[in-house]
């Protein structure tokens, strides 16, 4: 974080870092939409490029809530409680941790 600081001391430094943000997040969200029609996790994507965008502009954090509240209620709907929601999510995150560890360690990647 300190680097952050650092660049935003002055006026052209808080610019240079916005402009920054912006494009890494809006080539993140891009991807995303792309990932959307083509094979992979397109909302995953979509909503971390949100979340950098996030981290600056002020418009982006609203969406983000929005985006929350909307899968909430989406979860709601589906009736799944709130402790299956996370086991799930926590399960979903160990797996991957595991495929990754062993794609690794079998030269896969």
């Amino acid at each position: 974080m300190r680097i952050r600081t650092w660049i935003k001391k002055t006026k052209a430094g808080r610019l240079f870092w916005r402009a920054v943000i912006g494009i890494v997040g809006g080539t993140v969200t891009v991807l995303g939409a792309i990932a959307l029609v083509a094979p992979g996790p397109g909302v995953l994507i979509v909503i971390a490029g949100l979340g950098i965008l996030a981290s600056e502009f002020a418009w982006a954090s609203r969406v983000m809530v929005t985006t929350r509240t909307y899968a909430q209620k989406a979860a709601d709907k589906a009736g799944i409680p709130k402790w299956l929601q996370f086991a799930l999510i926590a399960g979903a995150a160990v797996l991957s941790i595991l495929i990754i560890l062993f794609l690794y360690y079998t030269g896969r990647i």
